[in-house]
């Protein structure tokens, strides 16, 4: 039960490691993977944490190296919490910042290409913020993934 094939340590260099090497590939893959899953994006989440749980425990089934693993990612997510809360150069860094993707009405196709928006979702967005296009005086794609549409004052 508590027997363990690898040293306690191994678990929390293991888990810090799967832990940053995974925040970075999901903040190179776009805000809308994070913001709003699809089925693909929830496929791949599954397959991710599938893919990473040997790395994570070594070949390891022990339950007290399962606890030593989960402990050090709920210790890491937190700790980067605190972080972030303090330090705004460390949340942009790690949560992004909102980035303008339209103005008057009028998108910018190199932003909206950058940010891997689709036109369905610029419009979906506009019809959740009831604005049709030339009401629209910016939109932003937040660090979420979340499209926010501002209106021009009537």
């Amino acid at each position: 039960m508590f027997d363990m094939d690898l040293p306690w340590w191994e678990f929390i260099v293991r888990g810090l490691a799967v832990y940053l090497l995974l925040l970075i590939m999901v903040r190179i893959s776009g805000r809308r993977t994070v913001g709003q899953f699809t089925p693909f994006d929830l496929l791949v989440v599954m397959l991710l944490s599938e893919s990473v749980s040997n790395s994570l425990n070594g070949g390891d089934a022990s339950l007290a190296g399962g606890l030593i693993s989960a402990a050090t990612l709920v210790a890491i997510n937190s700790s980067i919490a605190v972080l972030t809360s303090r330090n705004g150069r460390i949340e942009k860094l790690l949560e992004g910042s909102a980035v303008l993707i339209g103005r008057d009405g009028v998108f910018f196709d190199k932003v909206v290409r950058r940010c891997r928006l689709s036109e369905s979702d610029l419009e979906e967005a506009l019809r959740e913020h009831d604005c049709p296009r030339p009401e629209m005086k910016c939109a932003f794609l937040e660090a979420d993934g979340e499209i926010t549409i501002m209106r021009n004052p009537q």
